[in-house]
């Protein structure tokens, strides 16, 4: 995505630019990795300090309160951050632990028809776990 969508879309959801901010958004947008607050501290701080994991934080809280990422939790204790915000799931590799997007349609059960009744679903995610075709290579 283009320097001047990516400030169209921030400006667009109310955000104030900033140049972490910014930065942040441009490197999750650049990669489908799900990556870690560490992983992307470390990409932005790659040639001189730019950031610090508490600007990352805190950055990363304000895009997902508007809504252009997701937080994902394959693992446990473990936040990592996605800006395909479309509804899909995710396949995590329990060799190498790359987690790989998975079309909503692929795997869509209807959930409510297995909960008791008088409970209501808010919202869901599927995580599949395997070993992804490079593992298996």
């Amino acid at each position: 995505m283009k320097a001047i969508a990516i400030t169209e879309k921030m400006k667009a959801k109310g955000l104030r630019i900033t140049p972490q901010r910014y930065s942040v958004y441009a490197n999750l947008l650049a990669r489908c990795d799900h990556p870690t607050v560490e992983q992307i501290l470390a990409d932005l701080n790659q040639d001189f300090s730019i950031s610090s994991k508490a600007t990352v934080y805190s950055t990363l809280s304000a895009l997902k309160e508007v809504g252009l990422i997701k937080e994902v939790r394959v693992e446990a204790g473990i936040s990592r951050f996605d800006a395909n915000t479309a509804a899909h799931h995710h396949f995590c590799c329990s060799k190498c632990d790359a987690i790989a997007d998975i079309v909503w349609e692929v795997f869509s059960p209807p959930i409510s028809e297995l909960l008791p009744k008088g409970m209501q679903i808010q919202s869901y995610d599927a995580t599949i776990h395997g070993v992804c075709d490079r593992c298996l290579s």
